[in-house]
């Protein structure tokens, strides 16, 4: 990737799409895991009601994810509520520091998902 000038419009460009591509993949994966507490939870109402900081800590109390992950999903929420509510650039740079290990974290996840996947599937 060339280098961009981080004062230029296309940097601003940049930086403002994988702020939002953040945005959806976070809140995508909430709802996946959500999705996937069902099977550990008394009913699809009780995981349906849990708020999304509740979905990671339950995921966690039930071994989908590790406590340490859960801890950086839980990072990245607090990150995304600051960005959202703080439009300037200093925030949206605190994103794009954390882009190495959420791309990590979110790959781990997709991994675990499909293995509750196939592992639903058999049974």
């Amino acid at each position: 990737m060339q280098t961009m000038d981080s004062n230029s419009i296309e940097y601003d460009i940049y930086r403002t799409a994988v702020v939002k591509v953040f945005e959806l993949i976070l809140e995508q994966a909430g709802s996946l895991l959500k999705r996937a507490l069902r099977l550990y939870l008394f009913s699809s109402k009780k995981a349906d009601s849990l708020y999304f900081k509740d979905i990671f800590r339950q995921a966690a109390q039930h071994s989908i994810i590790t406590i340490k992950e859960a801890e950086n999903w839980l990072n990245y929420r607090d990150e995304r509520n600051i960005a959202a509510h703080n439009y300037g650039e200093e925030h949206a740079e605190d994103i794009l520091f954390l882009l190495n290990n959420f791309i990590k974290d979110t790959k781990s996840l997709i991994k675990k998902l499909n293995r509750l996947n196939k592992d639903e599937i058999k049974q």
